[in-house]
C-alpha cells in the first residue's frame, strides 16, 4: 500500500507518471489522423486525408479510426516515462561542463535526443508492427479480396507474427524505425527547448512558460521532427505492412524506396505529409502540455506537502 506514495514521491515516480499522462493525450488527440496517414503512405491511389477520413467512417464505421490503438496506449505510459528519463539522462552526460543548475545545453539537447531516439525504437517496433497492421486492416467491404487475414485485436496481430515469423518478424522494420527516430528526436527536443525559450525567455531555467507556450513549442517541434523524416517513415510503413501471409513487395529498405519511387514518382515519399504535420502539432502540443502540468502538479503538491511537515514540526 505504501508503494505508490513512495514511488510519486522520487523524481523517476514523477517522471514516469508525467510521461504516461502526456502519451494518453497525444494518442487519443490524434490517433485518427494518424490512422488516415497510414492509409495514405501505404495506397497506391491518391486521395486527400478529408477524403480517406469520410470514406474510412462511413464504410468501416468511426471507431475503424481508432483500430489498433490498444496497442501503443497500453504501452505509453511505459514509453514516454522511459524516453524523458532517458533524455534528461543523456542531454547532461553529452554535456558534463554545464551546472546542475542550469538547462542543458542546445548540443547536449540535441545529442541526447538522438540517443533517446535509438533506444527506443526497441520498444517502439513492435508497438508500431501491430498498430499498422491493425490500421491496414480493412472491415465491412465485401469485395476486399486482398484481405487474407482478419485479426481481432492487438494480442491477436502479436501472436501471429511470432508465430508465423518469430522474434525476427515482431522486430521487422527496427533498422528503419532507429533510422527514423535518432535523428528526428535530435530535433524534436532541440526544437522544444529552443521555441520555449524564444517565446518566454528564461523558462528553460525557472520552468514557468504559459501554457500558449507548451503548446507552440511542443507542436512546432512535432512538425519539425515528422517533416525532416518523413519520407523514412513512408519506407517504413510500407515494409511493416507486409507480412508471409501476403506476397512481399520489397526486399529491404533500399529496394522498398527504388521501387516506390520507380513507381509512383518521388511525390510518394511526401504521400499524407499534410496529414502528418497536422496530427504532429496536435499531438506534441498535447504531450508536451500535459508533461509539464503534471509534473508541475507533483512538485508543488511535494512542496506542499513538506511545508505541512515544517509547520507541524514547528508547534
Amino acid at each position: 500500500m505504501d508503494f505508490w506514495p513512495e514511488f510519486l514521491a522520487s523524481s523517476w515516480g514523477k517522471e514516469f507518471v508525467a510521461g504516461g499522462f502526456g502519451g494518453i493525450a497525444g494518442i487519443v488527440s490524434g490517433y485518427p489522423l494518424d490512422t488516415v496517414r497510414v492509409r495514405q503512405q501505404n495506397s497506391t491511389q491518391k486521395g486527400s486525408a478529408f477524403r480517406i477520413l469520410r470514406h474510412v467512417a462511413v464504410t468501416e464505421g468511426p471507431l475503424s479510426l481508432y483500430r489498433g490503438m490498444a496497442a501503443p496506449l497500453a504501452s505509453v505510459t511505459f514509453q514516454n516515462a522511459m524516453v524523458f528519463q532517458i533524455y534528461a539522462v543523456l542531454s547532461r552526460a553529452f554535456d558534463r561542463n554545464v551546472p546542475a543548475s542550469d538547462p542543458p545545453s542546445y548540443k547536449g539537447v540535441a545529442l541526447g535526443g538522438f540517443g533517446t531516439g535509438a533506444i527506443q525504437s526497441l520498444m517502439l517496433t513492435p508497438v508500431e508492427l501491430v498498430k499498422i497492421r491493425l490500421q491496414l486492416q480493412r472491415r465491412n467491404i465485401p469485395d476486399n479480396k486482398n484481405q487474407i487475414t482478419s485479426y481481432k485485436g492487438p494480442t491477436d496481430v502479436a501472436r501471429s507474427i511470432f508465430k508465423q515469423e518469430g522474434w525476427k518478424g515482431i522486430y521487422r522494420g527496427l533498422t528503419i524505425t532507429v533510422l527514423r527516430d535518432a535523428p528526428a528526436h535530435g530535433l524534436y527536443f532541440w526544437t522544444y527547448e529552443y521555441v520555449r525559450e524564444q517565446l518566454h525567455p528564461g523558462c528553460r531555467k525557472n520552468g514557468q512558460e504559459s501554457f500558449r507556450t507548451m503548446l507552440i513549442a511542443g507542436g512546432l517541434a512535432g512538425v519539425a521532427s515528422w517533416i525532416s523524416c518523413y519520407p523514412v517513415d513512408v519506407i517504413k510503413t510500407r515494409l511493416q505492412a507486409q507480412s508471409q501471409s501476403t506476397p512481399s513487395r520489397y526486399s529491404g529498405i533500399v529496394d522498398c524506396f527504388r521501387r516506390s519511387v520507380k513507381q509512383e514518382g518521388y511525390s510518394v515519399l511526401w504521400r499524407g505529409l499534410g496529414t502528418a504535420v497536422a496530427r504532429a502539432f496536435v499531438v506534441n502540443g498535447a504531450i508536451f502540455t500535459a508533461y509539464e502540468t503534471a509534473l508541475r502538479f507533483f512538485f508543488s503538491n511535494n512542496n506542499n506537502n513538506h511545508a505541512n511537515i515544517e509547520t507541524e514540526n514547528t508547534f
